[in-house]
């Protein structure tokens, strides 16, 4: 898949790098591993801001990942990287390969994994700039339940977190089944779309 700055470049998506990084950061990883290569956009920040080694691994060589593999069966021995993260990735996969390719993940794994999945449905989000407390950041989704619609495959993603028969409760079961310790999960106000999860190993 290839990236046009009109299309793909959004001021919400330039948000999601943001957490990306910031979530990358906290970690505080000697060593990164990124699944899916997207525009690069977090492999030149890495590179050239940090002393960080950063290993990017995608199924497409047409991406021209350092290495091609596909995220269910890794070409990387056990706890090889401090921190593996796949943003906006494993909704490209079928739902049933999701569990054993976060199991995958926490395998190379040696303390954490960063995922972040599309998460649909009606949001409200908004900030507040107070004087002598700063900025405010509110957002929440309207409940599950009054929503029962049903994802169709749209060439790119096979399921979605909010459609029918994938509430956030079923992916926190999944990732728990996988081995992996939810240490947080989140929705960033300045793009409800996205939903990461922070875990431990």
């Amino acid at each position: 898949m290839y990236y046009v700055f009109s299309k793909n470049s959004g001021l919400d998506r330039f948000s999601s790098y943001y957490y990306q990084l910031r979530e990358i950061f906290n970690l505080k990883p000697e060593s990164l591993l990124e699944i899916g290569v997207g525009d690069k956009v977090i492999a030149s920040y890495i590179k050239n801001n940090t002393d960080m080694r950063y290993v990017s691994a995608d199924y497409s060589a047409k991406l021209n990942p350092d290495v091609v593999a596909d995220v269910r069966k890794l070409p990387f021995i056990d706890n090889q990287f401090d921190l593996v993260c796949a943003f906006e990735v494993l909704e490209h996969l079928p739902f049933e390969d999701f569990e054993h390719s976060v199991r995958e993940l926490l395998r190379v794994a040696k303390k954490n994994v960063i995922i972040s999945m599309p998460h649909w449905g009606r949001s409200f989000a908004f900030s507040i700039q107070l004087p002598f407390i700063g900025i405010k950041k509110f957002n929440f989704k309207l409940p599950y339940a009054l929503f029962k619609i049903k994802h169709k495959f749209n060439g790119e993603h096979h399921w979605e977190i909010g459609k029918d028969a994938y509430p956030v409760s079923r992916i926190k079961k999944a990732i728990a089944q996988a081995g992996g310790k939810l240490q947080r999960d989140f929705v960033p106000t300045e793009n409800t779309y996205h939903h990461f999860f922070v875990i431990n190993k």
